[in-house]
């Protein structure tokens, strides 16, 4: 990792994780296989940030822990890629054991279980399939039918006012780890 730290992908351990190295990697990988409009790519970690920002939109007294695990949800993608769901498929389910180890590192490295409650998965995955939902018709060529019909229509009022425009990679990379900050401020403050 560029932090110097070493990453054993198959016995991944919450030490040598770096917030650094998520939000650099997440920064640069590219949703949608790069196919989307725009003057860059849309990364995995605007998305990441745009998913956080919808589990607060569907559910505002979402606790910060749920919050920074919304945030996180894509975090393995920072060293094994993202990977359209066809191709997910195809590979079959040792992609899926990879990406649970890595899961459980980076949850136990910020103060996350390992296994989220299944109410706080559950609605993380709804803010994810809104933001494809947002994405296909923002910036992946999609129309509004075409979207709901793979996504699922989003509940009224949850992306508007919301837009997509994919940012440089050192601003992505910024925010990201701004929005850390201030998620894991908001939970030492608690805890105090």
């Amino acid at each position: 990792m560029l932090s110097g730290r070493r990453l054993d992908l198959l016995d991944p351990t919450p030490v040598d994780i770096e917030l650094e190295d998520i939000a650099h990697g997440l920064a640069f990988v590219a949703r949608w296989n790069g196919q989307t409009h725009g003057d860059f790519p849309y990364s995995v970690a605007e998305h990441s940030l745009l998913v956080e920002h919808l589990v607060g939109r569907l559910e505002p007294k979402t606790e910060p822990r749920w919050r920074l695990a919304a945030l996180l949800h894509d975090a393995p993608e920072y060293v094994i890629g993202d990977m359209i769901s066809p191709v997910k498929a195809a590979v079959g389910p040792g992609y899926g054991a990879l990406d649970a180890r890595l899961s459980v590192a980076v949850h136990l490295r910020f103060g996350l279980p390992a296994e989220l409650p299944p109410k706080v998965k559950s609605l993380i995955k709804r803010a994810d399939r809104i933001s494809a939902w947002l994405e296909a018709v923002e910036i992946a060529g999609f129309n509004a039918a075409e979207a709901d019909r793979f996504f699922g229509k989003p509940p009224a009022g949850v992306v508007e006012t919301l837009s997509i425009v994919p940012r440089p990679p050192v601003e992505v990379r910024a925010a990201f780890m701004a929005r850390h900050g201030a998620l894991m401020s908001e939970l030492d403050r608690r805890r105090a």
